[in-house]
């Protein structure tokens, strides 16, 4: 069901959204994303950079700008760095979604920190 919004996005939000966005806004780490959501576990970024095909320099780099909006969380290993999905936050972007193309926002559910 669309609603009418009568009034603007709030603003902080609205620049939240955008941060998440402009995330996703490149192929590779929308596979990174995904990927690291399909295995469901921390994991290591030589495993994530032999599954996206990609050197490890770039990879880090994606997975720097994907920890920057809280799509993805690093753990420490000893001296390593394992990524893993950050679930809540991943629930709330469709929400995101939705709520950009008019449709009202859902009840908050704690956050995607």
């Amino acid at each position: 069901m669309w609603w009418r919004m009568t009034e603007l996005l709030d603003r902080q939000i609205a620049e939240e959204y955008a941060s998440w966005f402009r995330a996703l806004a490149d192929p590779s780490r929308v596979q990174i994303v995904e990927y690291l959501a399909r295995q469901a576990r921390p994991m290591p970024v030589g495993e994530i950079v032999a599954a996206v095909g990609l050197a490890q320099s770039t990879v880090s780099q994606h997975l720097k700008i994907l920890t920057e909006v809280r799509f993805v969380l690093v753990e420490p290993v000893g001296n390593a760095r394992h990524y893993r999905i950050n679930t809540r936050c991943i629930a709330c972007f469709p929400s995101a979604a939705d709520v950009v193309m008019g449709r009202p926002a859902p009840q908050p559910t704690g956050g995607c920190s």
